[in-house]
């Protein structure tokens, strides 16, 4: 119901794909940041970056930041260079805001 009523309130005419890249990257960085802090994650690659980020010391956003390079290099092959940079923009905006705020001993939201 609530998404029936969004179409109404909002409207996307024109977003400058600059824009898109960057707020939706910290948008889901900071989704990402909540959810590692409550020790949950969406699966996949999270899991592997949480994962030697509590065994080796490897930070989280940076782990996943070389995983989602090596896809974008990947889709260098499939896509125009000015989409594979957005892309890297929004990766480089999820990724940064995750590794400067997860870290060993900061806030983790269970008891």
């Amino acid at each position: 119901m609530f998404s029936e009523l969004t179409q109404g309130w909002v409207q996307f005419a024109s977003v400058p794909s600059i824009y898109a890249a960057l707020m939706g990257g910290a948008l889901m960085g900071i989704g990402m940041l909540m959810l590692f802090r409550h020790r949950t994650s969406l699966g996949g690659i999270n899991i592997l970056a949480l994962y030697l980020q509590d065994k080796h010391g490897l930070r989280a956003g940076y782990v996943q930041l070389a995983i989602d390079g090596v896809i974008l290099l990947i889709a260098l092959t499939q896509l125009p260079l000015d989409r594979v940079g957005y892309s890297v923009l929004g990766a480089l905006t999820l990724n940064l805001i995750i590794a400067l705020n997860h870290k060993p001993g900061r806030y983790i939201g269970v008891s």
